[in-house]
């Protein structure tokens, strides 16, 4: 029998969406209580209205620019990963603000989660790259230096899958808040937080799927 050549075993990039489903790509149309373990991620801090912020979209560019960076270095290595959704947490001093829409009185940390064998000094090192990268490109990325290591305990959440768009989140955040924690004797602990699984810039509004998930405690 001649010898025949077992070809290594594929070993498929990290992919954050398949290995956390229950935190990515959740099914449920109404909201339920989980458990949500420590995760690190790339974050961004800023202000102001998401869709007219310059700071937004730099925040957002440079995100890109270092979860990139990670991703090429650490295949490189010999583990590839897949770059994680965007993220966000969301937060303002008086929590009308959001029921009136107003967008530039909203705060706002951007995120993109990493996996636990990207070290700090990992990250350190793709901000250095990815600067000097848009150095040479003389394409300036002015949120990379407010990039840093965001680590979250979020624990007890109540979540939920919103399709729809944006601003259509707004209802179902009120029952949220009005009805169903008040009725579980629960309140909102920590920052709102919003994992977006589509691209505004490709998908109709009403078809965007949205992770809405809010920490919560016993009241």
């Amino acid at each position: 029998m001649p010898n025949q050549t077992v070809p290594d075993a594929v070993v498929a990039p990290y992919d954050v969406k398949r290995e956390l489903r229950a935190l990515y790509a959740p099914k449920n149309r109404d909201w339920e209580t989980l458990t949500v373990p420590t995760q690190r991620f790339l974050a961004v801090d800023g202000h102001g209205d998401p869709n007219t912020s310059p700071a937004y979209a730099e925040a957002v560019e440079a995100l890109y620019a270092v979860a990139y960076t990670v991703k090429f270095a650490s295949k490189r290595a010999g583990r590839d990963l897949v770059v994680g959704p965007l993220e966000g947490l969301w937060y303002a001093e008086e929590a009308s603000v959001f029921s009136a829409r107003d967008k530039a009185a909203w705060s706002w940390t951007m995120l993109i989660s990493q996996p636990d064998w990207v070290s700090d000094a990992d990250i350190g090192e793709a901000i250095a790259a990815a600067r000097a990268k848009a150095a040479a490109k003389k394409k300036p990325l002015p949120a990379l230096d407010g990039v840093r290591i965001e680590v979250l305990d979020e624990g007890l959440c109540e979540q939920v899958l919103h399709v729809g768009s944006y601003d259509d989140e707004t209802p179902v955040l009120a029952r949220l808040h009005g009805e169903l924690l008040p009725a579980a004797g629960l309140r909102e602990r920590g920052r709102h937080h919003e994992v977006y699984l589509g691209d505004p810039r490709r998908t109709a509004p009403d078809k965007l799927r949205t992770v809405l998930r809010q920490p919560v405690t016993p009241a």
